[in-house]
């Protein structure tokens, strides 16, 4: 807290006081009536609906101002970002047209596997400073739509296989910050298990469960699993902030989390959904 804001709550505090004790004087001389109380509230209601406009305006005026000023500055920055994004991949599809060697499209398959991902990047960024100055507005979706979408992205690495047991089940959440935990979750369960094992993702109960069969974690290990930067084992790629990022959705979202976890055998994640499910 600032010491603007501290003095404008001082401010405020010390002309309740006043207004207070004019109530009183004003009470104890005129003699306490109805009459006499209903000016006296009234008075003192509109001094300090006035005085609290005041202040307020005196500090969010200029946090608004700012925000609007941030809000065009950005707005302005990612609009330029993706003219090259859109670029990239228009003339990727007309390369693609007059590409007859194997080579080429292979080429222009990872040139636009990248685009896309960037794209994505994009779209996270824009969430992101979305949610930083506003709220996220929650959304209607379909789970297996979902992950079937998220799934296929992870397929084209060619590392893991993948099942997924889901049934239809409609949710109403934060769609992108869904997606981004579903991505962190996955990429630790393939981070964290051999090329070719088997990830598999199922719903019971309303339970999510992603499992794989990694070379999971201690208890030692699971206490500390949702510290920020924390690793498990540093010599994996990674930053630690996914399971980090993965709870604070959770809380927000009310989804109980439960992380189940063996050395040598694997890693189960799952998720409660109860709270986030839509029903007309």
């Amino acid at each position: 807290m600032n010491t603007k804001t501290l003095w404008a709550i001082l401010a405020y505090l010390v002309s309740v006081a006043v207004l207070l004790s004019f109530v009183y004087w004003f009470l104890i001389n005129e003699g306490f009536t109805e009459n006499n109380f209903l000016i006296a509230a009234v008075v003192t209601l509109l001094l300090a609906t006035g005085w609290g406009y005041i202040i307020s305006t005196y500090l969010l005026a200029p946090k608004l101002q700012q925000d609007e000023n941030l809000s065009k500055l950005i707005s302005e920055i990612l609009h330029e970002l993706n003219i090259p994004i859109s670029t990239i991949k228009a003339n990727t599809s007309l390369l693609r047209k007059g590409a007859k060697d194997e080579k080429s499209l292979q080429r222009l398959n990872r040139i636009e596997s990248s685009s896309n991902r960037l794209e994505r990047l994009y779209k996270e960024l824009i969430y992101s400073i979305k949610k930083e100055i506003h709220p996220i507005e929650k959304e209607i979706f379909l789970l297996n739509a979902l992950l079937q979408e998220r799934i296929e992205v992870f397929e084209a690495f060619g590392r893991h296989n993948f099942e997924i047991t889901v049934e239809e089940l409609a949710l109403k959440a934060d769609k992108i910050g869904f997606e981004k935990m579903i991505d962190n979750l996955v990429m630790n369960a393939m981070k964290y298990s051999e090329k070719e094992s088997l990830i598999s993702i199922t719903l019971e109960n309303y339970t999510l469960t992603i499992a794989d069969k990694g070379i999971g974690m201690d208890e030692t290990q699971l206490l500390r699993v949702y510290e920020r930067y924390y690793q498990g084992d540093s010599k994996r790629e990674g930053e630690g902030i996914g399971l980090a990022l993965v709870k604070a959705y959770c809380d927000e979202e009310e989804i109980d989390i439960q992380i189940e976890s063996q050395k040598e055998k694997g890693t189960s994640v799952l998720l409660n959904l109860k709270n986030i499910i839509y029903t007309p």
